[in-house]
């Protein structure tokens, strides 16, 4: 078949003349990319542009025997695109950034921070009844007043702090033999 019903067919949405479209002309395009010494992800992508800028002017194309030189041009001008890209995202040296810190918190800091908390919570589960039930009381969002928590637990005011001083001491001994430091304290 001729370049003019291929394009026709091709505009009518016949995959097979697509396809010999395609197979007409790949090597053409793929020549061109490759002169201008593209990798070869960035010679694909400029291929793939040039057959998409394609179909988005099917209906356009005047003289569909001059399809080899619109291709090409096509190509060419998409190469040069891919080269100015390329230029301004030139990656900077490797040893500048081995010495910064990454922008953000570590990529398992989520995974760590689950752990802590679990280890945590396990140790808070050893404690007394009590110290328990106290210590959840106080976590609460919002906080509580120290008169809600005395009567919620039926202790008189004067005694939570202390009871929540050695509570938090136990929590801390429990959580230290459990490997969770001290030093992540706020």
């Amino acid at each position: 078949m001729d370049t003019t019903t291929l394009l026709e067919a091709a505009a009518r949405g016949d995959q097979a003349a697509w396809d010999a479209l395609v197979d007409r002309y790949a090597s053409l395009l793929w020549s061109i990319a490759r002169a201008h010494r593209l990798s070869d992800a960035d010679a694909a992508d400029v291929v793939q542009t040039t057959w998409l800028k394609l179909v988005e002017n099917l209906g356009r194309i005047k003289e569909p025997e001059r399809l080899p030189g619109w291709l090409a041009t096509t190509t060419r001008h998409e190469c040069l695109r891919q080269l100015r890209r390329t230029d301004r995202e030139r990656p900077a040296d490797d040893q500048v950034w081995q010495n910064e810190p990454a922008p953000g918190p570590a990529v398992d800091a989520a995974l760590l921070l689950g752990e802590r908390d679990a280890a945590l919570w396990r140790a808070l589960d050893k404690l007394s009844d009590q110290c328990r039930r106290l210590l959840r009381v106080l976590m609460a969002t919002p906080p509580p007043s120290y008169a809600e928590v005395a009567e919620a637990l039926d202790m008189p005011v004067g005694s939570i702090g202390p009871t929540r001083q050695r509570c938090l001491g136990r929590l801390r001994e429990r959580a230290g033999h459990a490997g969770l430091g001290t030093e992540d304290r706020a």
